[in-house]
């Protein structure tokens, strides 16, 4: 019998490379078909290993969600960027590689940057999502997120809509 261990933890320096092919397979997954493609690919090219570990060295909060030596997942959060939001936190970005989804992986992820900002005294979030993104959209409203803005992005000319889901303490 194997066990694997399920384990999140910060992310680290040494973590850059694993995590840019992380972001790279969810990236695809999740906007395929919805971000144009060369768009789709110069957004993820940007995001190569020097970018992540340029960020883990600089304090970005970033939760890697580790199976065993893989990076499975990560999350990237904070102060809330949106001014006219009155959340304190943002969850950036909240992804999973596609074959963990859909098990539960991706709401422990959540939970733990949520109890990661209530440590640092932010009770309240939002994340955004874009609104053709139906399994995000229907991944926060299952998690109790409740639509509070609509905006939208440029993505190589074709604007998407995107949706602003928020909790309280």
């Amino acid at each position: 019998m194997s066990t694997q261990l399920i384990e999140i933890r910060r992310a680290k320096p040494s973590d850059a490379t694993a995590l840019a092919a992380a972001h790279d397979e969810a990236w695809r997954t999740a906007y395929q078909g919805i971000i144009p493609g060369l768009e789709l690919d110069r957004l993820i090219n940007r995001r190569g290993a020097a970018w992540w570990d340029g960020s883990i060295r600089k304090g970005s909060r970033i939760s890697l969600f580790m199976f065993g030596d893989t990076v499975a997942g990560y999350a990237n959060y904070g102060r809330n960027r949106a001014r006219s939001l009155a959340y304190e936190g943002e969850i950036y970005e909240l992804y999973l590689r596609p074959q963990y989804q859909g098990l539960g992986f991706g709401r422990r992820l959540f939970s733990a940057a949520r109890r990661d900002l209530a440590q640092s005294g932010i009770k309240s979030l939002v994340v955004w999502a874009l609104s053709d993104n139906e399994p995000a959209i229907d991944f926060y409203r299952a998690l109790g997120g409740q639509a509070v803005a609509r905006s939208s992005e440029s993505f190589g000319g074709k604007v998407l809509d995107k949706v602003a889901y928020a909790w309280n303490a």
